[in-house]
């Protein structure tokens, strides 16, 4: 890895996930969106790969979040699957890629746990754990670590093992909700059976109702995996190794939930949206393709774009930054172990980092 340069403008971090001692790696965004990797950290804790027909497959937790941030905290929190537990730590905002501990690790109040999430005003974490005991778990975040939230420990009632069997069947990403009043859970189906979204009520004191709201996929979906909130809406758009993707209309008053094939898909995953273009970005495993969408004020999802990655890249986790106005989606390939950045230049028009575009041709 290579020593700071000092033109950095932002940071990306992933985790190794190694039985041997799970690590952070932090590594510099430049001011045109480039990665420089510059230091691995250890979490205290042990990476583990989930049971994929005794296969260790470049998805090894079979989700989405294992790794997180807030920027109202300056905290990152990531998972330790091979020791049931958490790892916290502080973000030096005017050097993100300096990260410390803080506290130990805690238990993650259930098995295998493999996705969190923070709450908005980022003093409140939540585990999703895959394993045998699995479900949630929910923590206060402060300058001394995480502690347990009383009130928060709900069980999924899966069938599972540890580590967690799958992908099918298994624990896929937690997150909440806009206003922060509901904790959801995606749960991949086993097909023919489709999976749900486990949704919890969060009390004002941050517990958690007794029992989720179970909700099925629309006619079609089988296997939710990643969500992402589709915002001003109470709705989520939902990668579905499957079919495509779903989306859930979580609102009162209508359904406008639907269910949106990618025709040659193989395992789309993991999605995430950016703010300059207004479209979702979602890569496929399978194929090494990142899929361009939009959803309408309608909750209609279409495809844009496509953009394939190098062949048999793996392309699984993925993010998008704003660099000087400026959105980059950065992928991990996992199979050739390196990180493409894409320009996400205007709808419809992205590119490989290195290649110039004209938005508007005249």
């Amino acid at each position: 890895m290579s020593p700071a340069v000092g033109d950095a403008v932002g940071a990306l971090y992933f985790i190794t996930n190694e039985q041997s001692g799970n690590f952070v790696v932090a590594s510099d965004i430049g001011s045109d969106g480039t990665v420089t990797l510059r230091q691995a950290v250890s979490t205290g804790g042990l990476g583990l790969h989930g049971n994929e027909g005794g296969v260790d497959g470049p998805d090894g937790l079979f989700t989405q979040g294992a790794i997180k941030t807030s920027a109202a905290s300056n905290m990152l929190a990531t998972v330790n699957p091979g020791s049931n537990t958490l790892s916290l730590f502080s973000i030096d905002p005017s050097n993100p890629i300096d990260i410390k501990h803080v506290g130990d690790p805690v238990g993650s109040g259930g098995e295998f746990p493999v996705s969190v999430a923070f709450n908005k005003a980022g003093d409140t974490l939540c585990a999703l754990n895959g394993g045998a005991v699995n479900g949630v778990s929910c923590f206060q975040v402060s300058s001394n670590g995480l502690t347990s939230l009383g009130g928060t420990t709900r069980s999924l009632n899966l069938n599972q093992t540890t580590p967690a069997t799958g992908p099918a069947g298994s624990a896929s990403h937690i997150i909440f909700s806009e206003d922060n009043t509901q904790l959801i859970v995606s749960v991949k189906g086993v097909p023919p059976t489709p999976g749900f979204l486990a949704v919890w009520d969060v009390a004002a004191d941050g517990s958690l109702s007794q029992d989720f709201n179970s909700i099925a996929p629309p006619q079609g979906g089988l296997l939710p995996f990643s969500m992402t909130l589709i915002e001003g809406t109470n709705a989520i758009l939902a990668t579905d190794a499957g079919v495509g993707f779903d989306i859930f209309d979580l609102s009162s008053s209508s359904n406008d939930s639907s269910v949106v094939p990618i025709d040659g898909q193989s395992a789309t995953c993991w999605s995430s949206f950016s703010n300059q273009t207004g479209n979702f970005y979602l890569t496929d495993i399978g194929t090494s393709i990142v899929t361009e969408v939009n959803v309408s004020e309608n909750l209609q999802g279409s495809i844009v774009q496509q953009y394939p990655q190098g062949n048999n890249s793996g392309t699984i986790d993925n993010d998008i930054a704003s660099v000087g106005g400026q959105d980059f989606m950065y992928v991990l390939a996992a199979n050739i172990t390196s990180i493409d950045v894409l320009s996400l230049n205007c709808s419809g028009k992205s590119t490989k980092h290195s290649e110039a575009i004209n938005c508007w041709p005249g």
